[in-house]
């Protein structure tokens, strides 16, 4: 499958930086929202802020307001966010269960998801490491229904078949994981902005991937379809670490008959070391950067 990677013309550009506030945003984020930031401004279009807070656990209110202080201090300026408001919100993830549940039910009455059981721990014994430059491994499909079962599952069934021969007793997703049945074999093409043509194959480079978590949360692929969609981005610019999240994302689009997106993965900056950077390298935050004196351009340059 090729993704149409076309801009809906009723909207002219609309990008967004979507920081989650589980840390102090390193040199890498500087990097990726200033060419965010740069790339809505060169299309003379708008840059839309979400705050990413699903993670009622990690997620904290200093990490927040650091969120912000750093970003405006980079000089990174956004036309609609959960602080100055906007005609597409709320724009933080926490307020917007409604609209993950929503699109939950439409993939459960679709046939296009089912209940998982397994623990991180299984798929992780069952499956192995994780292919290199993704975080999850390919789930083995201990859980998945079997053939005969999805077949009378797929999308040219109606929506009140599929709960009345499936999904019926599944009135809300929680207890359990909700994974994505990928298509396997198909190939996920689409043209990058910056890195060119991608290719990643459903069932070999990632697997049936989860949507909605057990403890009752909308994973992270499910969250920022829908949102991009609400919201009316037309681009992603992220770091190139997502590239197979970016796969997952256009089957996504697909089930639900969302406007494919354009994309734009950017390089990852790493530390001395080689390895990329995360929230644990408290010595490359912005924050830290500018208590010893980096200036705003030192670090969206990268250092």
């Amino acid at each position: 499958m090729t993704a149409k990677l076309t801009i809906d013309s009723s909207f002219s550009y609309r990008g967004r930086i979507a920081p989650s506030p589980t840390g102090l945003l390193h040199l890498g984020h500087a990097r990726t929202f200033w060419i965010a930031a740069q790339r809505a401004a060169e299309h003379r279009g708008q840059l839309i802020f979400r705050n990413e807070d699903l993670d009622s656990q990690r997620c904290r209110p200093e990490f927040v307001q650091a969120m912000y202080d750093d970003l405006r201090w980079l000089g990174i300026k956004w036309s609609e966010g959960p602080d100055c408001g906007g005609p597409y919100g709320p724009y933080a993830q926490s307020e917007r269960r409604a609209h993950y549940l929503a699109a939950w039910e439409r993939l459960r009455d679709l046939g296009m998801v089912y209940p998982c059981t397994c623990s991180r721990k299984d798929v992780a014994q069952a499956a192995g490491a994780p292919n290199e430059g993704d975080d999850e491994p390919v789930y083995p499909g201990t859980c998945r229904p079997p053939d005969s079962e999805a077949a009378r599952l797929r999308p040219r069934r109606t929506a009140e078949a599929a709960v009345a021969t499936w999904a019926e007793p599944w009135s809300e997703p929680r207890g359990v994981n909700w994974r994505f049945r990928v298509p396997d074999g198909e190939e996920i093409s689409f043209t990058d902005l910056h890195l060119g043509p991608q290719r990643v194959v459903a069932g070999r480079d990632f697997g049936d991937f989860i949507v909605w978590r057990r403890d009752d949360v909308p994973a992270y692929q499910l969250a920022v379809v829908v949102d991009d969609a609400a919201m009316r981005i037309t681009e992603v610019v992220r770091g190139a670490d997502l590239l197979k999240s970016t796969a997952r994302q256009i089957l996504l689009c697909r089930a639900m008959g969302l406007a494919a997106l354009d994309y734009y993965h950017c390089d990852l900056v790493r530390d001395d070391a080689g390895v990329r950077l995360a929230k644990r390298h408290d010595a490359l935050s912005i924050r830290r950067l500018r208590e010893v004196g980096w200036t705003p351009e030192r670090v969206r340059s990268g250092g």
